[in-house]
């Protein structure tokens, strides 16, 4: 098992719990959590079932019933999802022993809720009526449609209100964790590569799977994206397909994100997809949050804005597919062909800074202040000509303000003249717009570091790729 280490621990906490625990588990596609379950518990269930993607309401029962016949089950087909959770519960009192656990695994939950088939309410009363009450019963329910998860079981209300004890979001893995994972399968890269590869296919354990030992980043992506049969052509159709039951318009929002160099405000999303300011496109937001596709963070003026903040795509794969992959390319050979031109380097630049975005524990670590609070934020100048921006300022409470350069590079980094003019220009029109009262000092986050020479003096601070690849 390579990393999750908080989540194994709180599964073995509540493992030990001594009472009825309900775990829900939900995380994007692709991500590990079946992986994460099956590993922590092997093949120790009293019942496991697995939803039919796309199923109707006849093939989930069936997979319930198998899940059934797998523990002793020998009767009919239950009619309704009533029916179904009562023999479930006959069969485990007949088996379940006093002071072990019994856990129960229902994966791909949200694919049983078809319509009108009455399965959550089924499921609340099962818990309700008869598992709550034995404190051997550890059901974990697991699903990729977190959306549905958040709605209908975290925050149910019905009969699973507040009947969840326990909810674990399983992220995609950091930088910490890809590297151990591709270093135990033999791909033996540097953190410049391995940094790279991040950029475009995010931390998702299955996406990292695909990789070889005899791959170098431009062969892997090559085949990944761009030649013939190539395995992650689909994948995209796949993801939303399964996260949302239309995703059309979480599509639509996330291609008008892809294409903002920077975060975005809810007017800007709303002006460009011509959608409406409605209930629905609130909800499409928040799930795309929720979903860990997109941030929202605060914009500093003054004060910081809560209603006037930015929207930013952060999932990896989402830009580098929308970036890339969504353009007619023809050639099965398109990135090795296409290293070093402009619009790859540009990528390369704004993709480092949402790496960087993802690592805000590792750059607190480097900066030695991840034991004092600290809040990040974003701003943008109203008033300069050039509408100024910096895309990451550390806000701590020893009333320090880190005002952070973020650099990719695939040398040490180096100021110029102008550069630091611009630099030194931001850091004032900052201070003027807001009015802070706080130390503002300049750090830089780079790759490889930054060239000492007559300008580079404005740095107080380096942080390198290789601090963003401790654990955190």
């Amino acid at each position: 098992m390579i990393g999750r280490k908080h989540e194994l621990a709180s599964l073995k906490s509540y493992y030990d719990s001594g009472r009825a625990e309900f775990v829900a588990l939900y995380g994007r596609r692709r991500v590990g959590k079946t992986y994460l379950v099956n590993e922590f518990f092997g093949s120790h269930f009293a019942f496991s079932i697995i939803g039919v993607i796309d199923g109707e309401k006849s093939e989930q029962i069936a997979a319930f019933v198998q899940g059934l016949r797998n523990i002793g089950y020998s009767g009919r087909v239950p009619k309704t999802w009533m029916d179904a959770f009562y023999e479930l519960q006959k069969l485990l009192e007949q088996s379940i022993v006093s002071g072990e656990r019994c856990v129960l695994f229902i994966d791909e939950l949200p694919c049983f809720d078809t319509p009108k088939a009455g399965f959550v309410r089924a499921l609340g009363h099962f818990w309700n009526s008869w598992a709550q009450t034995h404190k051997e019963v550890m059901l974990i329910v697991c699903g990729s449609a977190t959306s549905w998860m958040i709605k209908n079981i975290i925050d149910n209300h019905g009969g699973l209100h507040n009947r969840i004890t326990h909810e674990m979001h399983l992220h995609p893995f950091n930088l910490h964790e890809t590297e151990l994972m591709l270093h135990s399968r033999n791909v033996l890269w540097d953190r410049l590569s391995i940094m790279q590869i991040y950029m475009a296919l995010g931390g998702i354990p299955y996406y990292l799977e695909m990789l070889q030992p005899t791959d170098s980043v431009a062969s892997a992506l090559d085949r990944l994206f761009f030649g013939n049969d190539a395995m992650m052509s689909d994948e995209y159709d796949r993801l939303f397909k399964s996260l949302f039951k239309d995703p059309t318009p979480y599509m639509d929002i996330l291609r008008v994100l892809a294409r903002a160099k920077q975060g975005i405000t809810r007017d800007e999303i709303l002006t460009q997809t011509k959608m409406t300011d409605n209930g629905h496109f609130s909800e499409y937001m928040m799930n795309l949050v929720k979903c860990d596709f997109i941030r929202y963070y605060y914009v500093k003026s003054k004060k910081i804005k809560k209603n006037d903040g930015l929207y930013q795509l952060t999932d990896m794969f989402v830009i580098f597919y929308n970036t890339f992959v969504t353009q007619p390319v023809t050639d099965e050979h398109y990135w090795s062909m296409h290293i070093n031109t402009p619009q790859i380097n540009n990528w390369n630049g704004l993709s480092f800074e949402r790496v960087c975005m993802l690592h805000i524990p590792q750059i607190k670590q480097a900066l030695g202040i991840d034991r004092i609070g600290v809040e990040y934020y974003s701003w943008r100048s109203k008033n300069s000509t050039e509408k100024a921006q910096i895309d990451l300022l550390l806000e701590r409470a020893d009333r320090i303000i880190n005002l952070c350069e973020i650099k990719y590079s695939i040398k040490e980094y180096t100021i110029d003249k102008d550069e630091d003019l611009k630099l030194r220009n931001r850091q004032g029109t900052f201070v003027e717009e807001t009015g802070t009262r706080y130390a503002v000092i300049p750090i830089l986050i780079s790759t490889f570091g930054m060239k000492t020479n007559m300008y580079s003096g404005g740095i107080y601070q380096q942080i390198t790729m290789d601090d963003l690849f401790k654990e955190g």
